[in-house]
């Protein structure tokens, strides 16, 4: 699988979008290595490359809120990987279930979507 992916987009790294497996709710997007992507294909569970931190990390390590996956695709151009999983708890770190828990109105607000599922300070 490694070899249909295009690492050299995005100064090795691709985008990886995390969709609820049973629901299709979009939860989260972030970016993998080589090395993320050979772990979360390893263990089944998620697992990321850090930008910030320069590092590898899996989701769910610290508040034990993991994403097991169920499903992989892979876009058309190689650059950008879907995983369906069956997500613990939520996949925000905010405490929502998505990522994408603000909609903006026609207004130009943001409007909360969703209930918090956790408090983060419960968490982390």
């Amino acid at each position: 699988m490694l070899e249909q992916l295009d690492f050299s987009k995005l100064g090795n790294l691709v985008v990886i979008l995390i969709q609820d497996w049973q629901t299709n709710e979009l939860l989260m997007c972030g970016f993998a290595n080589r090395e993320a992507i050979v772990q979360s294909l390893t263990t089944g569970y998620s697992h990321f490359y850090s930008r910030s931190r320069k590092t590898l990390w899996k989701k769910g390590g610290t508040s034990g809120h993991t994403q097991e996956i169920k499903e992989v695709f892979i876009d058309c151009d190689g650059d950008a990987i879907l995983f369906k999983v069956d997500q613990k708890v939520a996949a925000c770190h905010t405490g929502y279930k998505s990522c994408f828990f603000r909609k903006l109105t026609d207004k130009g607000d943001l409007e909360i979507k969703g209930q918090k599922m956790f408090e983060p300070s419960d968490v982390y």
